[in-house]
């Protein structure tokens, strides 16, 4: 049996440490306006699959720091009875096929908030009104 090829290894390709500094300045580079990540990770050296983790790691740390709630507007008190008989008008059809979501207090006061809104930062802000 003959060995038609032979391999030579001749180092042990070791992992490169990254610091945060050099994360976050090849993260924010893939992020700027026409940038390419693919281009940024190739100039980088490093896999395109890594620079994609590093702006999932820090856009996600960097939302963390965002507080959960939403703007609420509360309206004039309304009489239960206005507010059974008030017709839907076309603005309301509109706001509401928007994501908009109207919520109609007991007290006759009325708030509205986008479709989007957390469930668990509406909770709060109702159980607040309701101590109120």
């Amino acid at each position: 049996m003959t060995i038609s090829r032979t391999e030579v290894i001749t180092s042990v390709e070791r992992r490169r440490r990254w610091s945060q500094d050099e994360k976050e300045r090849l993260v924010a580079a893939s992020l700027e306006p026409g940038a390419s990540v693919s281009e940024v990770a190739r100039v980088a050296g490093l896999h395109v699959s890594q620079l994609f983790r590093w702006r999932k790691d820090l856009c996600k740390h960097g939302e963390a720091s965002i507080a959960p709630f939403v703007p609420v507007e509360i309206g004039p008190p309304a009489s239960p009875r206005e507010l059974a008989e008030a017709p839907l008008t076309t603005t309301a059809r509109r706001r509401k096929s928007d994501g908009i979501i109207e919520i109609d207090l007991d007290s006759g006061h009325r708030i509205r908030v986008d479709g989007d809104v957390d469930g668990d930062a509406l909770r709060r802000v109702l159980d607040a009104l309701a101590h109120r």
